[in-house]
C-alpha cells in the first residue's frame, strides 16, 4: 500500500510539471530547459523517469494540511463612499492648519448658512470630475475643495484683475498652461480644462516648494513672490514655513479659509452645515460635435436650459459653438443620450445660423453691419464693440450665416481675434492757402494725407493753389483748434486779417 501511494504521488508530481517549476538546491536538473530523454530522478531512493519537461520536486517531506490552516481570516469589505463628501474627506492628506485665522474664517462661514448652501449645490456639478482628477494624480482631496475660495464654484467669475474661471486663471497664465483665450471661447473657464491647468499648476508647485501650505500660497500670490519671501527668511536665519514668511492678508488668510472649509466638510455637524448631498457619480459626460451648432439649438436638442447649458459649457464666448475649437461639449449624463438622439433626428434646417466674416480693410462699425446685413446695433451688441471704435482689418466677427459659409476652420477657430482702434471724430474745418502753398504742403501742416486733401476738395494732388484759395479739411475735433491757432499764429498779420482763417480758431480754442 505505501509503495502504491508512492507511485501515486510520484506521478502527481509528473503532471502538475507542466504548470510551473522550481529550482530545488542542488539538483542536477536545471530548472532553465527540458531535460534530455533517458533523464532519471531520484524520489525517496527509486530513479523515476523526468519526462519532456522540468520536475517539481519537493525539497522535503510534505507535511499534511489541517483543517484550520484551511479556514480564512475575517474579511474586512471596503465599500464604496455613500456619497462625494464621504469621499472627498477620505482622501485628505494635507497637514491641519490650526490659528486664530482658521477660527476665524470658520465662523464667517458658519454664520452664512445660505451662502454655503448656494456654493455647495453649484459645485454638485463640477466635484466628482475634480476629485477623480485629484486621485489620479494621487493629490490630496483638499484641492477640490479650493475653488470654493477662488470662486465660489462659478466658473463665470471674473476678478478685477481680470482673473477668470472656477479657478481664477490670469490671462498670461492661462496662456501659460495652454488655455486658448480668443473671441470664441475662453479656456480659463472651461471645467475641464481649467482643471486640468489648475492641477498641472499646483503640482507644479508642490514640487517647487515641496509643502502644500507654501504651494497653496503660490498658487495665489506668484510663485516668485513666495520664493523671494523664503530667501529673505533664508538670510535672517528665520523659518521659512507658510506661517512664517511675510505675505500680504489675502495670502494670509488664504490657507485658513482652505482649511475652514475642510472643516466644515470635515464636520458639518460641528458648525451646524446642511452639505446637500452630491452622489458618487458623474454629473456630466463628455459628447462629440461634428458640426458648428448654435447653443440655443444644442441646449434644446440636450432639453435642457440654456443657464444649465452654459453651467457646463461655459467657456464659450458666442451663440454659436465650433466643432473645429470645441469638439466636445457637455451634457448632464442623463441628457447626453437624449441629445444624440435629437440630433440624429434634426434633418430640417441648419446646425448653426451664425458664421465667421473676416474684415477686409480697417472700416466703421456702421459700414460693417452694412455689409453683413446686419443692424448696427445687433453687430455691436453680437460682437462687444464699444461705441466711438473703428474695427480693424483681419479682425473676425460673428454675423449671421449665409448659404456659402461653411463651418469655421480650425485655423480661424484657434486664431480670431478682435482689434478695435478709437474712432476719430473729425470736424470739417476751411483754411486759405497762402502763395506759396500746395495740397502736399497743407497735408504736412495739418498732419493729414495728400490723398485727403485732394479727395476732400475734389482736386489732383498735383493742382496748383491760387493764394487766397479756399481749402476744406476734416481734423479732429481735439486738435482742430490748437492746430488751426497754432497756424494762425505763425503767419504774417497781413495773412492773419482772412477772418475765415482766424475768427473759427479763436472760438474753439476759447471753448
Amino acid at each position: 500500500m505505501n509503495v502504491l501511494m508512492k507511485y501515486l504521488g510520484v506521478a502527481a508530481l509528473l503532471w502538475l510539471t507542466g504548470c510551473a517549476s522550481i529550482d530545488r538546491p542542488g539538483s542536477t536538473i536545471s530548472a532553465n530547459a527540458p531535460q534530455p530523454p533517458g533523464t532519471t530522478v531520484q524520489v525517496d531512493g527509486a530513479a523515476i523517469p523526468a519526462g519532456p519537461r522540468q520536475a517539481i520536486i519537493p525539497a522535503g517531506p510534505l507535511s499534511p494540511i489541517t483543517s484550520s490552516e484551511l479556514r480564512s481570516g475575517p474579511v474586512t469589505l471596503q465599500l464604496p463612499p455613500a456619497d462625494l463628501w464621504e469621499r472627498i474627506r477620505r482622501g485628505f492628506a494635507m497637514p491641519d492648519l490650526d490659528s486664530d485665522l482658521v477660527r476665524d474664517r470658520e465662523q464667517w462661514y458658519a454664520t452664512r448658512p445660505d451662502y454655503i448652501q448656494r456654493m455647495t449645490e453649484r459645485s454638485s456639478k463640477y466635484l466628482f470630475h475634480i476629485v477623480e482628477e485629484l486621485e489620479v494624480r494621487g493629490m490630496p482631496t483638499e484641492l477640490a475643495l479650493l475653488p470654493y475660495i477662488e470662486s465660489a464654484f462659478n466658473p463665470q467669475a471674473v476678478s478685477v484683475a481680470k482673473a477668470a474661471g472656477m479657478w481664477q486663471f490670469m490671462p498670461a497664465t492661462g496662456t501659460y498652461f495652454e488655455l486658448k483665450q480668443n473671441i470664441f471661447r475662453d479656456d480659463r473657464r472651461d471645467v475641464l480644462a481649467s482643471t486640468r491647468a489648475a492641477l498641472d499648476y499646483l503640482q507644479k508647485l508642490y514640487g517647487m516648494f515641496g509643502d502644500w501650505h507654501l504651494a497653496l500660497a503660490a498658487y495665489n500670490w506668484g510663485e516668485g513672490s513666495v520664493g523671494r519671501a523664503i530667501a529673505r527668511n533664508q538670510r535672517a536665519g528665520l523659518p521659512t514655513g507658510y506661517t512664517d514668511l511675510s505675505m500680504p492678508n489675502e495670502t494670509r488668510y488664504y490657507v485658513p479659509k482652505l482649511q475652514a472649509v475642510k472643516n466644515i466638510v470635515a464636520q458639518p455637524e460641528r458648525f451646524s452645515a446642511d452639505l446637500p448631498l452630491i452622489e458618487n457619480h458623474p454629473y456630466f459626460q463628455m459628447v462629440d460635435l461634428s458640426h458648428d451648432i448654435d447653443v440655443a439649438l444644442a441646449a434644446r436638442l440636450a432639453d435642457v436650459s440654456p443657464d444649465d447649458f452654459r453651467a457646463l459649457n461655459p467657456a464659450m464666448n458666442k451663440q454659436v459653438i465650433l466643432a473645429a475649437a470645441t469638439p466636445q461639449i457637455l451634457l448632464p449624463w442623463d441628457n447626453a443620450l437624449v441629445f444624440k438622439r435629437n440630433l440624429d433626428a434634426h434633418t430640417k434646417g441648419q446646425y448653426a445660423s451664425w458664421g465667421a466674416w473676416t474684415v477686409p480693410s480697417t472700416m466703421s462699425v456702421a459700414v460693417a453691419a452694412d455689409r453683413v446685413g446686419m443692424s448696427e446695433a445687433d453687430l455691436r451688441n453680437v460682437n462687444n464693440i464699444p461705441p466711438r471704435m473703428l474695427i480693424k482689418a483681419g479682425s473676425v466677427l460673428v454675423v449671421p450665416r449665409s448659404g456659402k459659409m461653411g463651418d469655421v476652420t480650425s485655423q480661424m477657430a484657434d486664431n480670431a481675434s478682435l482689434q478695435l482702434a478709437p474712432e476719430i471724430v473729425t470736424r470739417k474745418t476751411v483754411v486759405k492757402a497762402a502763395r506759396k502753398d500746395t495740397i502736399a504742403s497743407l497735408a504736412r501742416r495739418y498732419r493729414v494725407s495728400t490723398a485727403q486733401v485732394a479727395d476732400w476738395n475734389d482736386i489732383a494732388p498735383s493742382a496748383a493753389l491760387r493764394a487766397g484759395q479756399a481749402i476744406t479739411l476734416f481734423l479732429p475735433v481735439r486738435a482742430t483748434a490748437a492746430r488751426t491757432q497754432t497756424v494762425a499764429k505763425s503767419r504774417p498779420a497781413t495773412r492773419q486779417a482772412a477772418p475765415s482763417a482766424r475768427q473759427p480758431a479763436k472760438k474753439r480754442a476759447a471753448r
